[in-house]
């Protein structure tokens, strides 16, 4: 079904693959559609200094983010918004935690878009994705969002998904800055079956390209005829998941049915036509064959990890106990999973179906979910099932056209526009509990688990058409394209008059004597020290899994309550995966403390000892150890939690993301790789030397001779990297954080 071709070749005419062509690759890479829109929106540097540095057209940040965003942007000089600015209540919608103070951070919001010229879209109006691309999106245009899953390019548009730094810059009329990437053809062929979903074909590509990396930081540049027998909504659900494949961006071709899409949206005037130029290079392609597209399910722990539901219905009990097994290696003995439970007379049975949010909850989706379950039933036993419409507008379509009518009348819960199951904090199964699930990740604890407190329960992930056609079958889990059915549902119609009375659209309208409206519970960030000439590290934790996701980092779910307030937030850091990374990190906050009033600890005398340097110009802080860190979730406070439990430093092989190493960039940690095969055999305890860094990171260094000293007093000199540092960057980390570099340029 998918095909891997790592050599590049050109496309000439749109159609043609060749692996010769009259311009070189680099004149014909300009070519690309990728390309000619990054080039359309590249800011000439002050200075050369071989980067793309790009302004974008809007942004989007929803409620668990844009207020450390605003907090962030006010404490660097923030005086209005610049661009439109789009934020959405769909993350934390629930105020089950903590009292008023979900609700007092959208209050926040709201004042926010009044004082500086922001957009406000109240609770449960959207998921954050899916406004963007009824009102924001155009062909040619570039969105920036803090959230991972900013993936408008079937739309034309090419969004990027970065952490709340990165959206500070824009809001302060600052860059983005990349190397230049490469593209990678995505070539769809063929029509799916009838049965087939979006979900289907991203599980897929996520499972061909994942694992290898292949298009890590790439763009995906989808194009061939196969494009033209989506619908629009099908392309939409394959295009947000390409996030998972680890990709920088993505953009499609357009078509008449993508102008049928705008005019719909009253945005006409947002349709052009894209697609490669006569003679466009690729560095690499991907052919999908979309006529031999399978029913897909993708198991526990991540949407890579996937068979056709053919394959499981052959061999359940093999591809049930590899689940378990894995479980167990992950999270020892404080869990005791048990899927085979879930094998009966040999067919395997789910407890939960969902389908939500920016992949799952599309009108497209809910229709034929609804076509396929009218006249049946869930049934009354321990299987439950509950669909979400991603935006007000399609709930009304579902609503005017019967699609509601008929999932209710099977006994499917109808919910509002809400992201909640997509990272734990809403629909969470039982314990032990299988959820099949039309949403973007099934990393652990995204479903709500927690395994340190003897809870698991785990997701697969499986296109909406599946999903209905196991709840119409008992729970059994079932490919689409086994049953016979028919969508007789009216296609689309957006009705956006509900925007026109609940959205506050304030952009150009800027009231700067609107006060900010702050709740108790929302706090401003703690003072950041800079860099100091030498860095004395203690490892607080150290992580040998193949990929430490952004969810192990600073857990979801009901931690999200608490992100206005920085101190309270960071007690969540590493908790369901290193619970003691905390406690160690605090002790270590306080030997810091203690040093600089002239108290040291045996220990820290002992390393400074063998460091040979003065404390006074040495900084002392946390580190963490992990192989490949920050898959997954844009959150900045994967590394913001670290900087305020005193962090200075990752040291990893690679950062699974760019987002999360730009991340630890912004809040003034040291992203340090070590060179493939060295081995980093420390523990927990141990100190890492680093003498003069400031000069060496500020000086453009590139390779760093430090030191590990071990608690048995051994002194192991190894090499750290910090490749690729734009000139900002360095200041950026010298200064300690991105706010304290905005405030030291003003």
């Amino acid at each position: 079904m998918i095909t891997i071709k790592a050599e590049g070749v050109y496309l000439l005419n749109g159609k043609e693959l060749a692996g010769n062509a009259p311009l070189s690759p680099d004149q014909a890479r300009e070519a690309t559609m990728a390309y000619r829109i990054l080039r359309s929106h590249e800011v000439p540097a002050e200075q050369p200094d071989g980067l793309m540095h790009i302004r974008f057209d809007a942004m989007v940040s929803h409620d668990i983010t844009y207020v450390g965003i605003i907090q962030t942007a006010r404490a660097s000089g923030l005086e209005t918004f610049p661009l439109p600015y789009a934020m959405t209540n769909c993350h934390n919608s629930l105020c089950a935690v903590g009292g008023t103070i979900n609700e007092d951070d959208h209050v926040f919001g709201l004042s926010a878009a009044k004082k500086y010229g922001g957009i406000y879209v109240p609770a449960n109006q959207a998921v954050i994705h899916q406004y963007a691309r009824e009102t924001l999106t155009s062909c040619g245009g570039m969105i920036l969002g803090s959230d991972s899953h900013t993936r408008y390019g079937s739309l034309g548009t090419m969004g990027v998904g970065e952490g709340g730094g990165e959206l500070v810059k824009q809001l302060l009329r600052n860059t983005w800055d990349i190397a230049a990437p490469q593209v990678v053809l995505v070539w769809l062929e063929g029509k799916p079956r009838h049965g087939i979903g979006p979900h289907d074909v991203a599980i897929s590509l996520v499972k061909a390209v994942f694992e290898s990396g292949f298009v890590k930081n790439k763009i995906l540049e989808f194009a061939g005829p196969g494009v033209a027998n989506l619908p629009v909504d099908f392309r939409n659900g394959i295009d947000v998941m390409t996030t998972e494949t680890t990709c920088l961006s993505s953009i499609w071709i357009t078509d008449d049915k993508v102008e049928e899409y705008y005019r719909m949206h009253g945005r006409p005037e947002s349709f052009k036509q894209l697609e490669p130029g006569e003679v466009a290079w690729y560095d690499s392609v991907i052919t999908v064959d979309l006529s031999s597209q399978e029913s897909m399910i993708a198991l526990p722990y991540h949407p890579s990890n996937a068979v056709s539901i053919h394959e499981l219905q052959a061999n359940p009990e093999k591809v049930l106990r590899e689940v378990e097994e894995d479980t167990i290696r992950r999270f020892g003995d404080k869990v005791h999973p048990d899927l085979l439970s879930k094998i009966r007379d040999g067919k395997v049975y789910a407890d939960q179906g969902i389908i939500a949010g920016c992949s799952g909850g599309t009108y497209d989706n809910l229709s034929e979910a609804a076509s396929i379950l009218n006249g049946k039933s869930i049934g009354n036993d321990y299987f439950t099932m509950s669909a979400y419409p991603q935006s007000t507008p399609v709930y009304l379509a579902t609503t005017r056209n019967h699609i509601a009518e008929e999932l209710l009348e099977a006994g499917v819960v109808i919910k509002p526009a809400f992201c909640g199951p997509c990272f734990g904090a809403g629909d969470v199964p039982s314990n032990n509990g299988l959820s099949i699930r039309h949403t973007t990740r099934n990393f652990p604890n995204r479903e709500g688990s927690k395994p340190g407190q003897g809870q698991i329960s785990m997701v697969a992930l499986m296109d909406a058409r599946s999903i209905a056609a196991t709840a119409a079958n008992g729970g059994v889990i079932t490919a689409a394209t086994d049953i016979e059915y028919s969508d007789t549902h009216k296609p689309y119609s957006f009705d956006g008059r509900i925007y026109e009375k609940r959205v506050y659209k304030g952009f150009g309208k800027a009231m700067p004597e609107e006060p900010l409206r702050y709740g108790p519970n929302i706090k401003d960030w703690p003072e950041m020290p800079a860099m100091q000439e030498n860095m004395l590290l203690e490892l607080a934790a150290v992580i040998h899994d193949p990929v430490t996701t952004t969810d192990e980092l600073i857990p979801s779910g009901e931690t999200s309550s608490y992100r206005s307030n920085p101190l309270k937030l960071s007690e969540f850091a590493l908790s369901r995966r290193v619970p003691e990374y905390v406690g160690r990190s605090k002790r270590i906050q306080e030997d810091d403390r203690n040093r600089r009033a002239g108290v040291l600890s045996p220990e820290l005398v002992k390393a400074l000892a063998v460091a040979g340097t003065p404390t006074e110009a040495t900084s002392f802080g946390s580190c963490v150890f992990a192989n490949k860190p920050g898959d997954g979730s844009a959150r900045e406070q994967a590394a913001s939690c670290q900087k305020v439990l005193g962090g200075d430093a990752n040291i990893c092989y690679e950062f699974a993301t760019k987002r999360y190493r730009s991340n630890c960039i912004n809040w003034g940690i040291v992203p340090f790789t070590l060179d493939a095969g060295v081995p980093f055999d420390f523990q927990v305890g141990d100190y890492v030397f680093v003498p003069g860094i400031r000069q060496a990171i500020l000086g453009g260094a590139e390779k760093l001779e430090a030191r590990v000293i071990t608690t048995d007093g051994r002194s192991v000199p190894i090499t750290l990297n910090v490749k690729g540092l734009s000139p900002e960057e360095r200041q950026i980390l010298a200064d300690g954080c991105l706010m304290n570099y905005y405030k030291n340029k003003q």
